[in-house]
């Protein structure tokens, strides 16, 4: 198994909290095989609690045990990828129980498949509407999975839900759970991230545009400022060449010049992520050091170092001190998609834009340079982290 996986995916030595939730989410599940409802247990958590680590530690206990009929969904591309790779190398696991969700549900609805257990990871990407482009053409995913198992567990995340089409929140969650019993376990340690609890709270709050702060210097994660996205891109290749698996990500919203819709500012200039229908994940990929992550490529797995370029659809506001967000600027139009079963106010898109960039921050185990395509948001954060700027 490749060793960056394994170092994400599973862990030797788990921590008291880690066994303490996979040893109730184990008694939830044989409760709900041995029962004669459709039980849901629902496993959340922000990014870097170690939310994987427990579906996988759960995956190997009941995906390599022939009693049961089980399968592991993901609607996340490059997670898919990354978890067929895992899945072959553990003994007993058939990796063709591992599918994407739309997949799953047409063949077991199609050949009248019925399993014990469905494991959802990342299930904030589920769709909660129909997507005939897509070939689901049901109402709701996690419905349609809670139909065809006696018990599913999903991995939720409502900070990572950034797409109206696959939009979640706790009072849907529990409407489409309607009357089936459900457990929640709550997972609110931070395991991905050295960072502090303190520094981690800087980053939610910069996304949650409340008053700007200098960033917290009380632990080993390294941050740093940049004035320009050329010299942050110096420094991942940097430390790129140093630990490897250090990259340069971006919020959406640049402009086209003269016909590329590249990443540009300064001297900086480099293409999008790019889908690629091979077996290693962008963040593996050698050459995916000179293109631009997204939440695309790099929802769900770690870097080492996070290159992070605030994109044009986040300015400033002096008066409040607050980074503010600009829906209009942000071009990337998945995320606006309409939908006849509700209306999003200009406060939802604000907060699914806001959610794309705190999720991106938030890559990196062991460090995290910063610049803003803003001018003034820019030489905001400048001026107050002066003891954190990049060499």
């Amino acid at each position: 198994m490749n060793k960056i996986l394994k170092e994400q995916f599973f862990v030797d030595d788990l921590s008291a909290d880690q066994k303490a939730v996979i040893q109730d989410i184990n008694d939830y599940i044989q409760k709900g095989v041995d029962g004669d409802q459709h039980a849901v247990a629902i496993i959340q958590g922000a990014a870097g609690t170690g939310k994987s680590v427990v579906l996988m530690e759960l995956v190997r206990k009941y995906m390599t045990d022939q009693q049961f009929k089980t399968a592991l969904v993901v609607n996340h591309p490059e997670l898919y990828k990354a978890y067929q790779d895992l899945g072959e190398s553990i003994p007993n696991l058939n990796v063709k129980s591992i599918r994407r969700p739309t997949a799953l549900i047409n063949d077991a609805q199609k050949n009248h498949k019925k399993y014990d257990i469905i494991f959802v990871d990342e299930a904030h990407l589920l769709y909660s509407k129909s997507e005939p482009y897509a070939h689901y053409r049901g109402e709701n995913q996690l419905t349609d999975l809670m139909e065809l198992a006696k018990v599913v567990v999903v991995v939720y995340d409502f900070a990572q839900v950034f797409q109206s089409k696959m939009y979640w929140d706790q009072d849907l969650l529990f409407q489409t759970i309607d009357q089936h019993p459900y457990k929640m376990f709550d997972m609110n340690f931070q395991y991905r991230m050295v960072a502090s609890d303190q520094q981690v709270a800087w980053m939610d709050a910069l996304t949650d545009q409340k008053p700007m702060k200098a960033f917290p210097d009380d632990s080993d994660f390294e941050f740093k400022m940049f004035d320009t996205a050329g010299a942050l891109f110096e420094q991942i290749k940097k430390r790129n060449h140093e630990v490897g698996m250090s990259r340069v990500v971006a919020t959406s919203g640049f402009p086209r010049i003269d016909g590329r819709h590249n990443v540009e500012m300064d001297t900086f200039s480099l293409p999008w992520d790019e889908w690629d229908p091979q077996r290693t994940h962008w963040a593996k990929r050698e050459g995916s050091i000179t293109q631009v992550g997204t939440i695309y490529t790099l929802q769900g797995f770690d870097l080492n170092y996070v290159g992070m370029i605030i994109g044009p659809s986040f300015g400033y506001d002096p008066k409040t001190d607050t980074m503010t967000i600009i829906p209009e600027k942000y071009s990337h139009k998945e995320i606006f998609k309409k939908r006849k079963d509700r209306q999003f106010s200009k406060e939802e898109y604000q907060a699914f834009i806001a959610n794309v960039l705190n999720v991106l921050m938030k890559r990196g185990k062991y460090g995290l340079y910063l610049t803003a395509y803003d001018d003034a948001l820019r030489a905001r954060l400048m001026e107050i982290n002066q003891d954190a700027l990049g060499e």
